[in-house]
């Protein structure tokens, strides 16, 4: 049985750590999985939105596999090892994370990765490296996404946080009760999945750009992100469905 599962439902597709019984662990095989996944949501007309999630309600993924590491030995890891988005591997279209439980080392940089982030209640987030002597340069966009002072507490202490201080510093975009995480996950797919497409693949480009570039830069990057938008034909279509009292009909184009 695969570790990882890739699942659609609609629009939306699901890439499902499973192995919940060593709490999601990120073991050569679910990196692996990961990658696969990935790449076929890519690849996959039919799925305009991705959530990514972990088997059962303990853990979203808890890491790497401590065991495997200390059998292998490894040293520095390669960037390659696992899939961060926007940096091992690009994926245009939107991805949520949906938490479910313990998010801590390698999970939280999958989480942290994602778009968007919904997490249960019981949730937790830990940037758990410094009690394992490991590390984490992965976490170099973090200050960018939550305030510097609380990422140097992240880092420093290794110290758990729950989802609702997670919501707090602007992490997570939603918590909700556990067994509503899916069904919240699906629905904020769908909302993303029933906009134009250009527009949605041109909007996650461009909420990164300030991050990359001076004001100026950003603001010239963004004019030839959305030029193409302007140019399309779903441009046209959206001002003429909403004059004729209908709903848009997308071609992406």
């Amino acid at each position: 049985m695969s570790v990882v599962r890739y699942e659609n439902a609609g629009p939306v597709a699901w890439l499902t750590i499973d192995r919940p019984e060593a709490r999601n662990a990120l073991s050569a095989a679910v990196r692996e999985g990961l990658f696969a996944g990935l790449r076929r949501f890519n690849d996959d007309d039919d799925a305009r939105v991705l959530v990514l999630t972990g088997a059962g309600d303990r853990a979203f993924c808890a890491g790497a596999d401590l065991k495997e590491m200390a059998q292998t030995g490894l040293k520095v890891p390669p960037k390659e090892m696992l899939p961060q988005l926007g940096r091992s591997i690009e994926v245009p279209k939107p991805v949520i994370a949906a938490v479910n439980g313990a998010a801590y080392a390698g999970g939280f940089l999958l989480a942290q990765s994602c778009d968007l982030c919904l997490a249960a209640e019981h949730a937790t987030f830990a940037i758990s490296e410094v009690k394992v002597g490991r590390g984490a340069p992965w976490a170099a966009p973090l200050p960018w996404l939550i305030p510097p002072r609380v990422a140097m507490q992240l880092l420093l202490t290794g110290d758990p946080i729950t989802a609702r201080r997670a919501h707090e510093i602007g992490l997570v975009n939603e918590v909700v009760p556990g067994p509503e995480l899916a069904a919240a996950a699906q629905a904020m797919a769908e909302r993303i999945a029933a906009n134009a497409p250009l527009s949605v693949l041109a909007g996650k480009r461009t909420a990164g750009l300030i991050a990359e570039h001076p004001l100026s830069r950003a603001f010239q990057a963004a004019d030839e992100i959305w030029e193409p938008v302007y140019l399309s034909e779903d441009a046209q279509e959206g001002p003429a469905a909403f004059r004729e009292k209908r709903r848009p009909v997308w071609r992406g184009r």
